[in-house]
């Protein structure tokens, strides 16, 4: 019986099927991280997010170097490949507003400071590459 789907198939058939496998996969994986996202932060609006940054803590989570290329004024630079080991100096008791150049990085640290227990947490929708409004280039 086996031999017989097999045949039927072909190598292009099994191949054709794993490929819908792994997209499907994917596509769950991706489905379920964006809903985790949503419970734990809100998207804001370049113009939602730069009425509220006065009263929160805005964090570029982008490395070094390119947050000294140019950065939103008043950012902390906290990159994301240091954040387990430093974001204790992030209040949590103050909303916290998080950005990368997109936001792939900002839900993932979303979900690592919602479980250390920062609950107003806010991602820039666009990220730094769409950014509107002022900012502060290092010479």
């Amino acid at each position: 019986m086996l031999k017989l789907v097999v045949g039927a198939l072909g190598a292009n058939g099994w191949m054709s099927i794993i490929l819908i496998i792994i997209l499907l996969g994917w596509l769950g994986y991706t489905l379920v991280q964006n809903y985790r996202v949503k419970q734990v932060a809100k998207y804001l609006t370049n113009d939602d997010f730069q009425s509220g940054m006065r009263k929160a803590q805005v964090v570029d989570l982008r490395e070094p170097k390119t947050f000294k290329a140019g950065h939103i004024l008043g950012a902390r630079n906290v990159p994301y490949s240091t954040i387990r080991n430093f974001y204790q100096q992030i209040r949590p008791d103050l909303p916290v507003y998080l950005y990368d150049q997109g936001k792939t990085v900002s839900k993932r640290a979303a979900l690592f400071l919602n479980k250390k227990g920062y609950q107003e947490l806010f991602i820039l929708k666009t990220g730094y590459q769409n950014w509107n409004g002022k900012e502060k280039k290092s010479q």
